[in-house]
């Protein structure tokens, strides 16, 4: 029989007993040290704080050999390699442990109300002809209901997407909505947050087209160019469907009159005289007849009296109000290039 020291003992007792979840937390805090713990504290509920002092408190020793495990256990959570996909269940699989089961299951009651309620303004960021293949899968009663509840111009240009016959079907359904069940519409909502927006969170490393997009906005004009037009040799169909994805400064003019003064209204006046330096005149009297008189005076003794500027301060302004602009209409607030199929909504 191995006799060991007192401390030996001691060592083996603190190494096999185990830590529950929360006693992981306290001990990671404890092992932080005040400053980073500090920044952290912050962001726990006063109930959590209760817990992890709690927990804290009666810690007692803990092995060099556990806390590794606990950090090793933290640090592989984040660099397994997956994305990172936010819902509900994941948070549930999170609190489970930290806080008590009626507690988490109150905070997902909330939780998962307030994502199908906001199901319908995230829904105006899918591209209408995605929403719209989606639609003609769905029975014409569900996709006159879908229909009815989002944005007119989200809706309109769906439609524009639909067979004809379907269409009508659809419009004649609106006009004769009569009072919706409520559950029917939650199983609604709750099949469009899943469809939209946790398969297509987990889906969207597919889309290689916009991503490359993405990509090929951020190039100098002259490389975006070259690229496109060397893909163009062997990736024609690509090429098409990349430029109806992109969106540069060069066509700002191309907004409609209001989204040209919406955009320009957030758009810091010093970044905007930078853009507009050396551009063509009538490229220049568009941007300036949608800022307001005072604003437009403003710039235009700028740019007439104003220091020569470095191209590359130039071009970065331009960029930045191209981006500002995609990132404004992928939220809804203007559209970019509406009309027809071949002025599809960059997103």
């Amino acid at each position: 029989m191995e006799v060991l020291p007192a401390g030996a003992v001691a060592t083996r007792a603190v190494a096999a007993r185990r830590l529950d979840p929360v006693d992981q937390v306290a001990a990671l805090l404890l092992a932080m040290g005040k400053p980073a713990a500090g920044r952290l504290i912050k962001y726990f509920e006063p109930d959590e704080l209760k817990r992890i002092t709690r927990s804290a408190s009666n810690l007692g020793a803990v092995s060099p050999e556990q806390l590794d495990t606990v950090v090793e256990t933290f640090s592989a959570e984040f660099t397994a390699g997956n994305s990172l996909i936010g819902t509900a269940n994941e948070v549930e699989k999170l609190l489970s442990g930290l806080l008590p089961a009626d507690q988490v299951a109150d905070i997902l009651a909330d939780v998962r109300g307030n994502a199908t309620r906001l199901v319908w303004e995230r829904l105006a960021t899918v591209q209408e002809s995605v929403l719209a293949s989606y639609l003609v899968k769905e029975h014409p009663q569900t996709a006159a209901l879908i229909l009815s509840k989002v944005k007119p111009a989200t809706a309109a240009k769906v439609m524009g997407h639909l067979p004809a016959p379907l269409r009508n079907t659809v419009m004649r359904r609106m006009l004769s909505f009569k009072p919706i069940v409520d559950d029917v519409l939650h199983a609604i909502e709750k099949t469009l947050h899943e469809y939209f927006m946790i398969n297509g969170a987990r889906n969207s490393g597919a889309d290689t087209h916009a991503k490359m997009a993405d990509i090929i906005n951020k190039m100098e004009r002259q490389q975006m160019d070259d690229v496109l037009t060397n893909l163009g040799k062997s990736r024609p169909k690509s090429v098409e469907i990349l430029k109806g994805l992109l969106f540069t400064f060069d066509d700002i003019v191309k907004l409609a009159p209001r989204a040209l003064t919406t955009l320009f209204d957030v758009v810091p006046n010093d970044r905007l005289v930078l853009a507009l330096k050396g551009t063509e005149a009538e490229f220049r009297t568009t941007v300036l007849s949608a800022l307001s008189a005072r604003v437009r005076r403003m710039v235009e003794h700028e740019l007439n009296g104003g220091e020569p500027a470095s191209q590359r301060d130039v071009m970065e302004a331009r960029r930045f109000i191209s981006d500002l602009a995609m990132d404004m209409a992928a939220r809804g607030e203007i559209e970019i290039n509406p009309g027809g199929e071949d002025d599809a909504l960059i997103r």
